[in-house]
């Protein structure tokens, strides 16, 4: 096990995010986590803080002054990154809107947190940035196949795809992966089907986590990765 390995992970106070946390700290990761919903990062905090150094700041990831204090966390600890992970997401509307009747202040919301927080975090914590630092941008299935009443969410993971595409030519020092985790028992994916029964999908641990962590302690080329792609692989 490596030594001061330090991640930034969003969206940690519950569903992939904390799972991915919980793994990490086990592997005597330091970790810098946010989320939306105070008392729930606190109670992540607490859990981790248990078994390794954790950094938690409530907030908003489409709030630019939040994400400017993510960045002096790392400073005043001084921290370099190792892993960036940017999971927090919006699903959208629940239950799910077709695309010409998507509230439009929604899809502001959507595609702001699911494509513009995304780089603008990156752009304010590169100074923090290790040579071969891996940044892993949460995907979906949803953004290579078309399934009706997902247009929104859809297209903007679609986008980050592409935004992650880019930023490996633009920086070929970084390690930088769309990482499609497949159906999840998550709370965002109960929100895509209220009132449905989801317990037939896997929880994070199950498959996400051991195909994540593959592309975390593998040399594997910048690119887009899927969970079952990456499972097969172990086979």
């Amino acid at each position: 096990m490596q030594a001061n390995r330090t991640a930034l992970i969003t969206g940690a106070s519950q569903g992939f995010g904390l799972a991915l946390a919980q793994e990490l700290a086990e592997r005597g990761w330091q970790l810098l986590i946010n989320g939306r919903n105070a008392e729930r990062l606190l109670t992540a905090y607490n859990q981790l803080s248990n078994t390794t150094k954790v950094v938690a700041i409530s907030g908003d990831v489409r709030d630019e002054i939040h994400l400017l204090q993510l960045r002096n966390a790392l400073r005043d600890n001084n921290w370099q990154l190792d892993l960036v992970v940017n999971n927090a997401s919006a699903l959208g509307t629940s239950p799910l809107s077709n695309l010409l009747e998507h509230p439009v202040d929604n899809l502001h919301e959507l595609y702001h947190t699911n494509i513009i927080a995304p780089l603008s975090l990156l752009q304010k914590v590169k100074a923090y940035f290790k040579p071969e630092t891996k940044i892993i941008n949460l995907s979906s299935d949803a953004a290579v196949e078309a399934y009706a009443g997902w247009g929104a969410y859809s297209s903007s993971k679609a986008a980050l795809d592409h935004l992650s595409a880019i930023l490996a030519q633009e920086q070929p020092e970084l390690r930088v992966y769309a990482f499609d985790p497949g159906d999840m028992r998550t709370s965002m994916h109960q929100a895509a089907f209220p009132g449905e029964d989801i317990s037939d999908r896997p929880l994070p641990k199950r498959t996400a986590i051991p195909a994540v962590l593959r592309l975390i302690e593998e040399s594997l080329d910048s690119g887009r990765y899927a969970a079952g792609q990456l499972l097969a692989a172990l086979a």
